[in-house]
């Protein structure tokens, strides 16, 4: 008997998905306590750390040494004489006092998303989703919409998870030939915000609904940006889209099944000039459906958080551009797992 091959092959890649959610669940509980945001201020004691977020002394050194060990935090010394501070990129990205904070989704996956996960096979055999609205009985939007806290938190969770697509676009995205944006589903606003940052040029429209609104002015009248961003509510649904030579839509078309897709495209299509330009910002799965592992997951997370939605590939996108009367598309690779498919009329 060949033996080769089963000595090559080992389970440790089967074991780090399986049990994937240690590690998840100890990273989220870190952000949900804020606990890289107290260590940007600099390097705590293990007892410090207690103290703060008002743990328990039986797990405390497992729970920070195990950040450690996964490249979350650093540290010299051990246990009571150890002192830990932030790595690199928990510093950059887990500080809640920095524009480039992505913890908003990572809090809301802690407290909305990670127990819906628990009934993926209830999803995949019922094609239902498995959120608020399953027991609830509203659509995924009027619910968390219905309640203002939730609605900040989600708001604030995809902010965060988007703001390195969006300095990313803002940066290399060509604005020159254009003078007016029009973010749909703009949401807190933060992808208007970093546009006019970083284009003097460009006004900015932020159109979302009504509920959206105030906390949106919030976050543009905190930057002194309320000359360059104005906050326009209206259901794209229902009314035709505000006029602009540039219209994106971030994390929006996935929300919804393909003929709402298509409807979306063309309501951008009537709204843009000769020339303008559709950006649309997702996790855009390669064409053979193999490589973008996060838009896959993601796709499998419309279906536990939507009725019809699914993230979807840059040939998708172009069947759908053309079919709402776009001449050509492209792709442009933004952060991660993420891209901007783009559509010129």
């Amino acid at each position: 008997m060949d033996t080769t091959n089963t000595n090559q092959i080992n389970p440790s890649k089967i074991m780090q998905i399986g049990m994937g959610f240690f590690a998840s669940k100890t990273l989220l509980s870190a952000v949900n306590m804020e606990l890289f945001t107290h260590l940007a201020n600099g390097a705590l004691s293990g007892e410090d750390i207690q103290n703060k977020l008002g743990l328990n002394e039986r797990s405390l050194f497992d729970f920070l040494d195990a950040l450690v060990a996964l490249g979350f935090l650093q540290r010299s010394g051990l246990k009571e004489n150890a002192l830990y501070s932030n790595s690199d990129d928990s510093d950059l990205f887990l500080d809640k006092n920095k524009l480039s904070y992505i913890g908003g989704i990572l809090e809301m996956s802690n407290n909305r998303l990670y127990p819906f996960w628990n009934d993926l096979e209830e999803c995949l055999k019922t094609g239902k989703p498995q959120n608020e609205t399953k027991n609830a009985g509203k659509p995924l939007f009027e619910a968390i919409y219905a309640n203002e806290d939730r609605l900040r938190e989600f708001i604030h969770g995809m902010g965060g998870v988007q703001s390195g697509n969006f300095m990313k676009l803002a940066h290399d995205f060509d604005f020159s030939k254009y003078n007016t944006l029009c973010d749909v589903g703009g949401s807190g606003a933060n992808l208007s915000i970093h546009i006019a940052k970083n284009n003097s040029h460009m006004r900015c429209i932020s159109f979302d609904l009504p509920p959206v609104g105030p906390i949106a002015k919030e976050n543009v009248d905190a930057l002194g940006l309320s000359d360059k961003i104005e906050i326009v509510s209206g259901d794209f649904f229902v009314d035709d889209l505000p006029k602009a030579d540039v219209i994106t839509m971030g994390n929006i078309l996935h929300d919804w099944g393909s003929e709402d897709k298509v409807m979306l495209i063309k309501k951008a299509y009537d709204a843009l000039p000769e020339g303008g330009a559709l950006i649309v910002i997702e996790n855009i799965i390669d064409d053979e459906r193999n490589k973008n592992v996060f838009g896959l997951l993601m796709s499998l997370n419309m279906a536990i958080e939507t009725d019809q939605g699914f993230d979807f590939t840059a040939s998708n996108f172009d069947q759908w551009a053309k079919e709402a009367g776009f001449n050509e598309t492209g792709v442009m690779p933004l952060t991660g797992p993420s891209s901007a498919v783009i559509a010129i009329k």
